[in-house]
């Protein structure tokens, strides 16, 4: 077949199969591999050398998740295009379930109890907001999004489950959804004047929002300015987990031998801090690695977003791509002390069941915009042989 006729199959979106998975970016579905490789090590770890309960968990996640990122990846992205909507209101229905009749655990109420897994819907809307929001300004122009009533829908589209997560409550997880939305408004073209008006509005609202805030949210900023106010409770982990960091040096303390984590003076090792007994063991080399393998996979995110031409799959790759690094951000930047403890899992390493499938769920979509890359999209989301 001669490549003008392949290209133009691949603009009408007519692929085989067999076309399709050879079009998958093989290289990425191995980088993501070595992540979820290094938790496993990291949870094995945590479980003083051994594979239960969560290292054996881990792996079984991830195989699923890799079925679930090859399925997601070989649909039509027209299709994601179509049912965005549809998506979104199921992950608001169930996070609306959440606050009808969710778990509580840790004194929040963020899950629906499945038996088999504990869904955390906060997580899926997460995927959901960026789909919907993608197939939102599609359809729009430059001087669709530079009227203000015009964006009364996305906003309420942003704010609705926002609302619901600040509720359960997970404020760590609610901030995630409003800077990745906000990014995808100024990709979209939103003007940087109607960004500096909610600025000033969000800061000028900050006393008032202070007395809502639940009494460990408080605790939290004020432990994060302070946290030798209370070292013994609510500064206890940050200051265990500077000192893990400190005293991993340059190479670490080697396998298994982490102090701080195996003698449990480091708290949820398996989870929100895992990055921390990572560098006690292994040392700030192997935590800079780490973040090397991080950089590359939100490099491949842009790169995809660069190459797309449909505008869905450009704001879709764009939105995955950047919940992704918050999640490293967020997460790292807690474990340093650079922000506030919230409970944000380090991705792909983090021991977290929802975290994992939503991620590879995202992945999906990633791919599946780099495998339909050059099909044309109209704004109403047919063909369009522009």
């Amino acid at each position: 077949m001669s490549n003008g006729l392949m290209t133009a199959r691949m603009r009408r979106g007519e692929m085989t199969l067999g076309e399709k998975l050879w079009q998958v970016s093989w290289s990425f579905v191995l980088l993501i591999s070595a992540l979820a490789g290094i938790g496993v090590v990291m949870l094995y770890s945590a479980a003083n050398g051994d594979m239960d309960p969560w290292a054996s968990r881990h792996i079984t996640r991830y195989g699923v998740g890799l079925v679930l990122l090859l399925v997601v990846a070989l649909i039509d992205i027209r299709q994601w295009m179509r049912y965005a909507y549809w998506l979104y209101a199921l992950a608001f229905v169930l996070l609306v379930a959440v606050e009808v009749k969710g778990t509580i655990g840790m004194g929040a109420q963020r899950w629906i109890d499945l038996g088999v897994i504990q869904l955390q819907p906060s997580e899926l809307m997460k995927v959901a907001l960026v789909l919907a929001l993608a197939r939102f300004f599609h359809g729009a122009d430059l001087s669709d999004v530079g009227r203000p009533l015009y964006l009364v829908i996305p906003v309420l589209l942003v704010l609705a489950p926002v609302a619901l997560v600040l509720r359960q409550p997970d404020l760590g997880t609610a901030l995630m959804m409003l800077a990745g939305a906000a990014v995808l408004f100024f990709v979209a073209g939103v003007r940087l004047w109607m960004f500096a008006l909610v600025v000033v509005a969000g800061l000028s609202v900050i006393p008032v929002a202070w007395q809502f805030l639940h009494d460990y949210q408080k605790q939290r900023v004020l432990t994060f300015i302070n946290p030798e106010r209370d070292p013994l409770g609510a500064g206890y982990h940050i200051l265990q987990s500077k000192i893990a960091l400190g005293s991993g040096g340059l190479t670490g303390k080697g396998f298994l031998q982490g102090t701080q984590s195996h003698l449990n003076f480091l708290p949820e090792k398996q989870t929100d801090f895992i990055f921390v007994m990572l560098a006690e063991e292994f040392g700030m080399l192997a935590g800079i690695g780490l973040l090397v393998l991080y950089v590359l996979v939100v490099a491949y995110g842009l790169a995809i977003a660069l190459r797309t031409r449909n505008q869905f799959g450009r704001l879709v790759s764009i939105g995955v791509t950047v919940t992704f690094f918050l999640y490293v951000f967020i997460n790292i930047a807690m474990v340093m002390g650079l922000i506030p403890v919230v409970g944000v899992p380090l991705p792909l390493v983090s021991y977290g069941g929802t975290a994992m499938l939503t991620l590879m769920l995202a992945f999906g979509l990633l791919i599946s915009a780099w495998v339909h890359r050059d099909v044309q999209i109209g704004r109403r989301g047919a063909y369009d042989d522009g």
